[in-house]
């Protein structure tokens, strides 16, 4: 499976507008593939929308979002809102959940961290080994690596009913010393992962989101 991550930056207060006609033309575009998770910026870079869609391959992307075209109703009519745009094609880990429907948020954390080239099988060994503590403080939505757009980069994602909750989970796996991953990589004995930056935003959902 394959995701891809489409964010696009639009104009000041013009977000609940491209949201509104962006859902109705999604009644239209989920007929011939749903999307995973919709989401707008509420902490970090403002006025972004990111839409995420699940296909099995880059091949099924393309047929369907040609069909989803070739049907008029797509894509939808928010080009005026529009600044900037750009899509990424992102592969899951082998420990990573499945995006499914359903109630996980409302807040969802997205944190993007780039690492030297070369270092991926060392992100594998050190957040394999993290991950089972982990997820037992907070639930782990996705972690994906990049394969298209921008490499040698990865994102994490995670939910919380609140604010309040992220923060309270974040200092209890910060002082049981169950994360972060390079902590537990060095009980280990593992290889340190070389990190050249690292990106972190705040998510709401849209009504129309499978995942909320």
């Amino acid at each position: 499976m394959i995701y891809e991550v489409r964010t696009y930056d639009l104009k000041p207060h013009s977000v609940p507008e491209a949201e509104k006609r962006f859902g109705e033309a999604y009644e239209f575009r989920k007929k011939l593939s749903p999307l995973a998770a919709f989401w707008h910026t509420e902490i970090g870079p403002l006025n972004q929308i990111i839409h995420v869609w699940p296909y099995k391959d880059m091949a099924e992307r393309e047929r369907i979002r040609s069909e989803a075209v070739s049907g008029g109703n797509w894509p939808p009519k928010i080009g005026e809102f529009i600044v900037n745009m750009r899509t990424e094609i992102f592969i899951p880990f082998p420990f990573s959940p499945e995006i499914k429907p359903g109630k996980m948020g409302p807040i969802f954390e997205m944190r993007t961290y780039t690492h030297a080239p070369g270092e991926m099988p060392k992100v594998v060994k050190s957040w394999e080994k993290a991950l089972p503590e982990r997820v037992k403080i907070s639930p782990l939505v996705a972690m994906w690596y990049a394969e298209c757009g921008n490499v040698n980069r990865f994102v994490h994602i995670w939910s919380y009913p609140t604010i309040e909750a992220r923060s309270e989970a974040r200092q209890k796996s910060l002082a049981t010393g169950v994360w972060p991953p390079s902590v537990v990589a060095k009980k280990e004995g593992l290889p340190e992962v070389k990190l050249t930056a690292q990106e972190n935003k705040i998510l709401m959902p849209s009504a129309f989101s499978p995942l909320q």
